[in-house]
């Protein structure tokens, strides 16, 4: 157990007594996911510092008496890594939440770690650029997470993840030193990038404390249609179609599976198309010219004719606006229905058709009543699983992992998309990266934080130093 009292009046010394809390001033927020986990954590204490500054400082003095922090951003993960235990102090980023002036003509945006996705958005677009990274949670979601697992969300298959838009990182290392990462210049190759190690690193190398991202030009058009497909292979001409015809065009490609879908009946909210189709797209398509996009569009939608099955183009932006809606509510109905598994993994998408049919045999075998609740962003390999079993415990959640992760692997897939691994995928690394791959990140996590007390315990394990698991799925390394 941690010195609470001794911690709060030296952290409360660097970054105020009134942002060093403990017991009952302690929100909730802090102790778990926003959406929920199997793991509830406790937050002895939580210290949020208001500059770069102090935050090293904290990290100098927890360092210097080994006392392990967690740091945590918006707590939107699926994976618990900001989830705290008794022996960790919090490090809030909540306070360093300040958005620099945008640059309009280096199209750059400088934002603390703790501003929210939508915030950095909204500043972005009151200069007519915009920011691409896009989630769901992007009103909690911090940019400091969102760069700490390489954030992914729906506009991946046009503009890529964050790792795309970062030019430059502040970050905080575990012995209090404040360094800047690269610079805002797209092209700068002065030496090893070293800002590279830090996205999606979970923060165990190192906090980011303020990120400066690059931006796009606002869209002038954004056109798209709901569209109903027999299988995978429709899904994917339709894409292809729509990238071949419409270079550069298509920004987002989501595909939500019937049983999916049918979550939103109770709900209410305006379905685009009517249930009882196999799978379902949304495809946004942005672009510059108000006079021409939205033809062109319907004339390629015209073209794949053959390959889908009904379709709602938008007349407007109010019409897009409801397609999202419902793509956008479906995860929170599927989340009522507890007890579920849950899983962020990446599969090629020529395999995801017999990756999915191979799963639920595999499941079947065990629970006979399985359902898998599929929806995702097929344009970029990622879909959400959410399997549930029938049971009314969680008690055989590994044995669901298990099966779920190895088919995963076997189909050439990867266990995380955009969630990162934190504690809940931790033991499954080795199914998607070689012994080698291990043993180079934990080699790295000692060379910068050789005290361990950065997130301590998540990605890599932690056995009073770093260690490093078997490699069970990828080959191609060695110790």
């Amino acid at each position: 157990m941690i010195n609470v009292t001794r911690l709060q009046r030296d952290l409360g010394a660097i970054v105020g007594e009134a942002n060093a809390l403990t017991g009952d001033a302690v929100p909730a927020r802090h102790t778990q996911d926003l959406w929920g986990s199997d793991l509830v954590g406790h937050a002895a204490l939580v210290v949020r510092p208001r500059t770069a500054t102090e935050l090293a400082e904290v990290l100098k003095h927890c360092n210097g008496i080994g006392q392990p922090v967690v740091v945590q951003g918006g707590m939107t993960g699926l994976v618990s890594g900001g989830v705290p235990n008794e022996d960790e102090v919090v490090v809030s980023t909540e306070l360093l939440s300040r958005i620099s002036a945008v640059d309009p003509a280096g199209r750059t945006v400088t934002a603390g770690a703790g501003a929210t996705l939508a915030d950095v958005q909204d500043a972005a677009a009151e200069h007519g650029l915009l920011l691409p990274i896009d989630l769901a949670s992007k009103g909690s979601a911090t940019i400091g997470g969102c760069v700490a697992t390489n954030a992914g969300g729906v506009n991946v298959v046009g503009f890529g993840m964050t790792r795309q838009h970062v030019r430059s990182l502040e970050v905080a290392l575990a012995d209090g030193r404040l360094l800047t990462l690269s610079t805002s210049l797209v092209k700068d190759n002065a030496g090893i990038d070293l800002k590279q190690l830090f996205i999606g690193c979970e923060g165990i190398l190192g906090v980011v404390t303020s990120a400066t991202l690059g931006l796009q030009p606002s869209a002038i058009t954004r056109t798209g249609a709901f569209c109903a497909v027999s299988d995978v292979d429709a899904a994917l001409r339709l894409l292809h179609t729509l990238q071949r015809r419409l270079p550069g065009a298509v920004t987002a490609f989501e595909v939500v599976w019937d049983d999916a879908y049918r979550t939103l009946e109770p709900t209410g909210v305006r379905l685009p198309l009517p249930f009882g189709h196999p799978l379902y797209v949304l495809v946004e398509c942005r672009g510059s010219d108000p006079d021409g996009d939205a033809l062109r569009f319907a004339s390629v939608m015209e073209e794949v004719q053959d390959d889908v099955l009904a379709a709602a183009v938008a007349a407007n932006a109010t019409e897009l606006r409801a397609f999202w809606a419902a793509r956008e509510r479906i995860p929170a109905e599927i989340l009522r229905m507890q007890p579920l598994f849950g899983f962020d993994v990446s599969v090629p998408a020529g395999e995801l058709a017999k990756c999915l049919r191979e799963m639920r045999f595999e499941l079947e075998k065990s629970w006979p009543e399985v359902k898998l609740l599929v929806f995702g962003h097929l344009g970029d390999d990622n879909v959400h699983i959410a399997v549930i079993t029938g049971e009314t415990t969680r008690d055989r959640k590994p044995e669901v992992e298990h099966i779920v992760y190895r088919v995963v692997t076997a189909s050439g897939g990867s266990i995380s998309a955009e969630h990162g691994v934190g504690f809940e995928k931790r033991s499954y690394l080795d199914y998607t990266r070689s012994a080698g791959e291990i043993a180079l990140m934990a080699q790295l996590k000692r060379t910068f934080d050789p005290n361990g007390i950065l997130n301590r315990g998540r990605m890599i394990p932690w056995d009073g130093r770093v260690s490093c698991a078997t490699g069970r799925g990828r080959q191609g390394g060695t110790d």
